[in-house]
């Protein structure tokens, strides 16, 4: 078996991966979340009216600042979404395993021994005892 049949097995896995099926369905609720796409929608109508308005030549401050303000606001009711914290939660969740698979696949193509070749965040202090998990 050749590397790329390798390679396309190990995609196979990734998609059988539990973080992976999470974060799909997570996915599919956020979409189907029919007021979750609607702040979205509403949120980049108003980040082009914002885009809009800070290019003219004679913008208007006061309209700047009320569509900035409730840009935020709409980020906001987002960000407090049950299906947005969820997409998010399984997102952060699988990005942990995409991460180390692509750290092994990379440290391994330097030489390093793909047995011991891990992921591995600038933030680790190297004690477990008060690390939140390497996932």
């Amino acid at each position: 078996m050749d590397i790329i049949e390798k390679a396309r097995e190990l995609g196979k896995l990734i998609q059988q991966e539990e973080s992976y099926i999470a974060l799909q369905k997570a996915q599919a609720d956020a979409d189907a979340d029919m007021e979750l796409q609607n702040l979205i929608g509403d949120f980049n109508m108003k980040r082009m009216s914002i885009n809009n308005e800070a290019s003219k030549k004679d913008k208007d401050s006061d309209k700047l600042a009320l569509l900035n303000s409730q840009m935020r606001e709409d980020y906001s009711k987002i960000m407090s979404n049950k299906n947005m914290i969820a997409y998010n939660e399984a997102k952060d969740a699988f990005d942990m395993v995409a991460n180390r698979v692509l750290a092994i696949v990379q440290q391994s193509a330097e030489g390093a021994d793909p047995e011991t070749a891990d992921y591995s965040t600038s933030s680790c202090s190297g004690s477990c005892s008060t690390c939140g998990g390497c996932g």
